[in-house]
């Protein structure tokens, strides 16, 4: 079943005014002439955009689609709001041991809604723990984080849905035994909280035999759609982050998204060009350039988000067709001097999409000195907001210019409203793409593989006949 947004006279008029929007001009036609998509080419695919509006209504009904209800689930946000006031109060430091989905939203929302020098503020200007996340396995990294954290002041939240993947129990085991250590097995209650699945795995067992506060991952919400679910909400609240204005934004978004007429389903759109731009003109990249250093690690999320639930061998109908787009990330204004070079006059094989921030949160005006420079001059009075919106609209301009597809993605503010609506509308688009590809966009056996090859080679118990598979075919002729 669908949800209402609930919302008053006074936050309607909010939402209107700080609503995102999607400028999808310069993919059309009529700015791009031959090498752009016509009204005509989306009528060409109405009955598999009719097919894929009804099959994502289905899924939803059929309560398939969990990440579509997270905005709605109040008792969760709750019971994280006081756990997390209560770790405000008491730790220096939150520590985030988790992978993939169980860390990349995390680290994309607390970027994007908190100081840039989080972790460098004094605790009086901070009012929230610093934030670790641990999302590799490198050596260095795990050793010298004992370099700046005092564990006795320290939470350390583990997240892994399975309750098993290797790297977040890796990081687990070495952090579990300088715990014991340092504050006794006896306070380990105290110091760590445990995200899960409800019933199954190890980290659930866990949870049962020391009493360890805990939160769910629902078993319909997938990895890289969690971050909206305690995955991503108990960190985030922790760092002092509005939950309530970042659901109520995905809520927003959700009742725009639930709209079949794709002229005003900004989701369904996205989705519907990137389609064509692939399969009219082989446009199998897709650039994701944020003009915000705070919305950098956005397009780290979104590239999992992408190549995760896109990147596949097989059909919904068991056929081999190895679809997939291929996630690109990169920062305006830098990567105008690393990127754009070859996104101007390389092969016209992507789609950029711009991130535009309109009001950002702070600024600074470039004061009229040294006059007698005129190259440096020219530039007096400006703010660098003016500096890096004008330069992304240059870029755009020039891409279109060069007949290269571009969009924008346009957010009004950052703000909490703001990045909940812009993380729906991606997550909605991926599902919806998904149905356009007749794919699952859900599954992830290319991942999984993996795993399998990794726990044979650790040696863990019951896969050794996956090791002596791995090992003949093992052949180390071509090295130099």
């Amino acid at each position: 079943m669908y949800l209402p947004i609930m919302i008053t006279v006074k936050e309607e008029k909010k939402v209107k005014r700080i609503k995102i929007k999607v400028n999808f001009n310069n993919m059309m036609k009529a700015k791009l002439g031959a090498k752009g998509i016509s009204e005509e080419d989306i009528s060409k695919i109405r009955e598999k955009i009719k097919q894929a509006v009804k099959n994502l209504k289905q899924k939803r009904d059929d309560g398939k689609l969990g990440f579509m209800y997270l905005p709605y689930d109040v008792k969760t946000k709750e019971e994280i709001k006081k756990v997390a006031e209560l770790v405000k109060e008491k730790f220096e430091n939150l520590v985030v041991l988790g992978i993939g989905g169980s860390a990349l939203g995390t680290i994309a929302l607390h970027r994007a809604l908190k100081h840039p020098f989080h972790n460098l503020l004094p605790a009086e200007k901070r009012k929230a723990p610093r934030l670790f996340v641990m999302d590799n396995v490198d050596p260095e990294v795990a050793a010298n984080l004992f370099d700046v954290i005092d564990l006795k002041k320290t939470l350390v939240n583990v997240i892994t849905k399975s309750g098993e993947t290797a790297e977040t129990v890796a990081f687990m085991k070495i952090i579990w035994d300088k715990l014991i250590k340092q504050v006794g097995k006896n306070k380990l209650k105290d110091h760590v909280v445990i995200t899960t699945d409800r019933e199954k795995g190890t980290l659930r067992q866990i949870v049962n035999e020391y009493g360890f506060i805990s939160f769910e991952v629902p078993s319909n919400v997938g990895g890289r759609f969690s971050v909206l679910s305690s995955v991503g909400l108990f960190p985030l609240a922790c760092s002092g982050i509005n939950i309530d204005e970042l659901l109520k934004g995905a809520a927003f978004m959700d009742s725009i998204t639930t709209n079949d007429n794709i002229w005003k389903n900004p989701a369904y759109m996205r989705a519907i060009l990137h389609y064509i731009a692939d399969k009219k003109f082989g446009q199998k990249i897709t650039v994701m350039l944020p003009y915000s250093n705070a919305l950098k690690d956005v397009a780290d999320w979104f590239a999992q988000l992408w190549a995760e639930s896109l990147g596949k061998k097989m059909s919904n109908d068991g056929k081999i067709i190895n679809v997939g787009l291929t996630p690109v990330k990169a920062l305006g204004a830098t990567d105008q001097h690393s990127q754009v070079q070859l996104y101007m006059e390389g092969p016209y094989d992507k789609v950029v999409n711009f991130i535009r921030v309109e009001k950002f949160r702070t600024d600074e005006v470039m004061p009229d000195n040294f006059k007698d420079k005129e190259s440096f001059s020219y530039l007096s009075g400006y703010s660098m907001a003016d500096l890096i919106n004008i330069e992304q609209k240059a870029t755009e301009i020039a891409l279109t210019q060069n007949k290269r597809s571009n969009m924008t993605i346009i957010l009004p503010e950052i703000s909490e409203f703001t990045i909940g609506q812009l993380i729906y509308m991606l997550e909605v688009e991926t599902a919806f793409i998904g149905e356009l590809y007749n794919i699952n966009a859900f599954d992830q056996p290319g991942v999984e593989a993996g795993k399998i090859a990794t726990y044979a080679m650790m040696g863990r118990k019951g896969y050794a006949d996956k090791i002596k598979n791995i090992k003949s075919k093992d052949i180390s002729k071509y090295i130099i």
